[in-house]
């Protein structure tokens, strides 16, 4: 190309690179260089372009779950669809490890996260994360923002969306409506996305004036085998009116629950109530839409790609108030934290009314 146009490489690379370096060169001899840059069909080499500029223009996508949720049923498929539209938005292209799925090896080690690095940042999802090897990138400098509330990583950017206020509505949504107890059904595990829900559920417990002891909530390693129709009649004659269920990845406490009310001869919202803290897993959308509440993942994910995009700039974390519980510096609350939290949206489904009339025998 250089003798194409009858210059120097030097000047050829300082044209095509856009003469970041401010050097004067004759508007003549850059439309040289640029006409037969078109003559020969010259295309940018990427992988020279990154190397020059440390940076190449990719956005990562890493998800800590059995297996990469690609499939459009999948709950983070609209996430995904969020994150793919705000990075075109952005500039970037998008490149998915798959270091975690069921065929790949597990990113359990530094050397399989560290593949991340070949983007100029990246996003992470899922409940449960190797904090030790994640914690180690975000000590490095590397640009990382999890999709999820993540406290217990000091430094680590993260955008979430407001399960402790939803919660809490959903509850007030119940006690407006009449029930006078109420139970929560989740899994036994430490999630954070889980403990928001169930400090929501609380806080909604005691803003109504509800028991919100260890009674209100059964927690289960196994919801299928423990959550059973004779548990859920015993509730009943114990004053229970309405049952309310966490969204997890497999929906096993939300599905436990429907079997074990359907099992006790029981329906919603005739003989009592139900609400899942979340959206139904996708082999039961064909069913009675469940009230609850929506979790707006495309808007959560084109969050992460604007929040990801400031860090990887190095623009300080915008410390954003919180709404929710009044404890300062707790999820949900009255402190700040290292990210926005999106707002989840009520829905009135068809699983909820009026509490029914108490048993026989009952007071």
């Amino acid at each position: 190309m250089a003798r194409a146009a009858g210059v120097s490489q030097t000047t050829v690379s300082l044209v095509l690179g856009g003469n970041k370096q401010g050097i004067v060169i004759q508007e003549a001899t850059r439309e040289r260089v640029l006409e037969a840059a078109r003559t020969l069909g010259y295309v940018p080499d990427p992988a020279a372009r990154s190397l020059a500029t440390a940076r190449n223009s990719l956005l990562g996508v890493f998800s800590f779950t059995a297996t990469f949720p690609t499939d459009a049923r999948h709950s983070y498929h609209p996430l995904l669809a969020g994150v793919e539209q705000e990075a075109a938005a952005q500039g970037y292209d998008l490149v998915l490890f798959t270091g975690s799925s069921a065929h790949g090896p597990a990113a359990t080690t530094p050397e399989q996260l560290d593949r991340v690095r070949l983007a100029d940042g990246c996003l992470f999802l899922g409940r449960h994360i190797p904090a030790r090897e994640l914690r180690r990138l975000v000590q490095d400098g590397y640009p990382a923002v999890h999709v999820g509330r993540r406290d217990e990583l000091e430094g680590l950017a993260w955008v979430g969306a407001d399960y402790v206020s939803a919660s809490a509505d959903v509850v007030r949504r119940l006690a407006d409506a009449g029930h006078r107890r109420v139970v929560l059904v989740r899994e036994d595990d430490d999630a954070p996305a889980s403990d928001d829900r169930e400090r929501g559920f609380r806080l909604g417990l005691e803003r109504a004036g509800l028991p919100a002891g260890p009674e209100a909530v059964f927690r289960t390693a196994d919801p299928a085998a423990e959550l059973t129709a004779e548990r859920v009649r015993a509730w009943r004659a114990d004053g229970a009116t309405a049952f309310v269920a966490e969204e997890t990845d497999t929906g096993g406490a939300w599905r436990a629950l429907l079997d074990a009310v359907a099992a006790a001869g029981l329906a919603a919202p005739r003989d009592l109530s139900l609400a899942l803290l979340g959206e139904p897993p996708a082999d039961l959308v064909g069913g009675p839409v469940p009230t609850g509440f929506d979790v707006p993942r495309t808007e959560l994910g084109a969050t992460a790609v604007r929040l990801l995009v400031s860090v990887m700039a190095g623009e300080p974390l915008a410390e954003e108030p919180r709404g929710g519980e009044p404890e300062r510096g707790e999820p949900g609350g009255g402190g700040r934290q290292p990210g926005p939290l999106v707002a989840c949206a009520f829905r009135a489904g068809a699983t909820a009314g009026p509490p029914p009339p108490p048993p026989p025998g009952t007071a």
